[in-house]
């Protein structure tokens, strides 16, 4: 008898709409699970439970209840541990809980790169207010200051003296769950830093993309990314690498079939750095600008892993075209009116998503959770593209009253 594959995906962001549509276009039974029963992805799955996804023994109570086939935290970084604890313990496919401990934790992280020889910034870690300013020697300003265990640029702040350090400790203590903080070197990029998704089977780096990364200078937190692009500003020798790096790392950590978002740069002393490797897609739909960039198809390949059905299709493609997507944002808190878009951008605009609508209140932004949207652009040509980046005030508005 035909049993129906049951997947259980943490959280209940927008972000998971695709992951849905993906697992019911492959037959697979979808059940959500968070804390938030009006989160909008609970709506589209069969079925939905309140629990929270950083209770790890509560979430594998749950799966175990429900008999599920596979566990999956896409784009929801607080339940990344957790999908791995469960993996583990109920023998699910997914990656070792122990790497994932280490990935998803940016202390363990940076001690883990330096063991094994990684171009890394210069950093530490701290548990307390008071420890990490009983040594002010060691500080080098510049410095970016973040929680150990957050995503979506909350709780980051860069510091240009030790005047400013405190408070930046403080919003980063806020923001981390196990009240940890690191601090570490800044370092200075040439060109574009890099944000996007990668994608492993049985442990090789099967499809592997470098982004370039834009940020709003005029933002709350000008630290959070407002803008991407495909391709990269890397040459190909430092994309080259960078993938080896990665790949090195992979091997290291004994990871399996699985997706990545990684975040890298090139110093402008001209070393590669890997900054960030989670085992999942990332926020602000990546892997989806991947599928429109490349025709590969990484949410399919990540429900089909997180099942145990073997992954199709994905392999290294080029782009087609120049593309990017833009973080739609208020600059100031207020009502949402209108998005204005001018008529001459129009033909380059491919998907519009907008959040909002008239009346709601909006924030100022300061974090990925404070967007209100996205553009999907494809340009003919790079200066195309970077004419529209540069010159986004002259041609798209947010306006809010």
């Amino acid at each position: 008898m035909f049993k129906q594959k049951k997947i259980l995906l943490l959280g209940g962001l927008r972000y998971l709409l695709p992951v849905i549509k993906a697992a019911h276009d492959l037959g697979y039974y979808v059940i959500t699970c968070d804390y938030i029963p009006n989160n909008i992805a609970h709506k589209y799955s069969d079925e939905y439970h309140n629990v929270s996804i950083v209770d790890k023994e509560a979430v594998l109570a749950l799966a175990q209840k429900l008999q599920i086939d596979g566990i999956m935290s896409f784009a929801v970084d607080p339940g990344v541990i957790t999908a791995a604890y469960v993996q583990e313990r109920l023998g699910l496919p997914g990656n070792p809980y122990a790497s994932v401990l280490i990935l998803q934790n940016k202390d363990l992280f940076r001690d883990f790169l330096r063991e094994h020889g990684f171009t890394i910034p210069n950093s530490r870690s701290f548990s307390s207010l008071e420890e990490a300013l009983s040594d002010i020697s060691w500080y080098v300003f510049p410095v970016i200051v973040k929680p150990t265990d957050s995503a979506g640029s909350k709780g980051v702040m860069r510091v240009d003296s030790f005047a400013d350090l405190e408070l930046a400790l403080q919003e980063a203590f806020a923001h981390s769950l196990s009240h940890r903080v690191i601090v570490e070197e800044f370092i200075e990029k040439q060109g574009c830093s890099s944000d996007t998704d990668c994608f492993s089977v049985d442990g090789k780096l099967e499809f592997i993309s470098f982004s370039a990364q834009h940020f709003d200078e005029n933002a709350t937190n000008p630290y959070t990314p407002s803008a991407y692009s495909w391709p990269s500003t890397m040459t190909k020798e430092q994309e080259m690498e960078l993938a080896s790096e990665l790949q090195r790392l992979l091997s290291l950590l004994c990871m399996r079939t699985s997706i990545y978002n990684v975040e890298s740069r090139i110093g402008k002393n001209g070393k590669a750095y890997i900054m960030e490797v989670s085992p999942r897609g990332g926020g602000n739909r990546l892997a989806e600008m991947l599928r429109y960039a490349t025709g590969v198809d990484l949410i399919s390949g990540a429900v089909r892993a997180a099942v145990g059905d073997q992954v199709q299709n994905i392999s290294q493609k080029p782009y087609n075209g120049h593309w990017a997507e833009i973080i739609l944002h208020a600059e100031n808190a207020g009502k949402f009116q209108v998005l204005s878009i001018r008529k001459d951008m129009r033909p380059y605009v491919i998907d519009e998503d907008l959040w909002v609508k008239t009346g709601d209140q909006v924030s100022s932004f300061s974090a990925a959770n404070d967007a209100i949207g996205t553009l999907v652009l494809k340009f003919d040509t790079e200066e195309q593209l970077l004419d529209a980046l540069a010159c986004q005030g002259d041609w798209l508005k947010v306006v809010v009253s």
